[in-house]
């Protein structure tokens, strides 16, 4: 049984296997073209109940600051929480292979057909499907914090600094990370 850091709440997870693991990523890996994300998100979280929102959360809120694509690093500790380094190992190792072949082939045909009207459409429409995919999960990762006012402020306050003010990712992550941990720890210390 475990406990959700956030809520304390007792959670009953059955142990994850590595094939069991293996097969998760490697269908996310076939699905997330245009951002792994969501699915990711889906995959472990909604489909298989292998994290809560909370413990998803905080593992993507560690992925914003490590070095490489979140995602990458996303699967990387959702396999070692689950199931150690081989866990770790299994989740990256599928998720990482089947799309570099794809990629590769895709590329390959890219470059002998990029001038083709309708592959540009196609890749449009991909595109916007993905945008919309990571603003879905957006949303769905502030609902476990929507009776935290300041998850909201500071979900808020990152969207503006990114989209509207047009700051690099590096100054938001800086400039509000202090600010959010401060906020943090008073609401845990406040009685109530």
């Amino acid at each position: 049984m475990a406990i959700s850091p956030v809520l304390n709440e007792p959670r009953t997870v059955a142990p994850v296997t590595l094939p069991a693991l293996f097969a998760a990523f490697l269908q996310v890996s076939l699905c997330a073209f245009g951002g792994g994300l969501p699915w990711a998100r889906y995959m472990v979280v909604e489909r298989r109940g292998w994290l809560s929102e909370y413990e998803f959360a905080e593992i993507l809120a560690l992925c914003q600051f490590l070095p490489g694509p979140n995602i990458a690093s996303i699967t990387l500790c959702v396999g070692f929480r689950l199931r150690g380094a081989a866990g770790a190992m299994t989740a990256l190792s599928d998720f990482i292979v089947i799309p570099g072949v794809i990629g590769f082939a895709i590329g390959a045909l890219w470059l002998e057909y990029a001038d083709r009207g309708v592959l540009q459409g196609l890749l449009r429409g991909i595109s916007a499907a993905a945008a919309g995919l990571i603003v879905a999960t957006g949303i769905k990762l502030l609902l476990p914090h929507r009776g935290r006012p300041s998850a909201s402020l500071f979900a808020a306050l990152a969207f503006a600094g990114l989209a509207i003010a047009k700051l690099p990712l590096l100054v938001v992550v800086l400039g509000l990370t202090p600010v959010s941990i401060a906020a943090a720890f008073f609401e845990r210390a406040r009685p109530g």
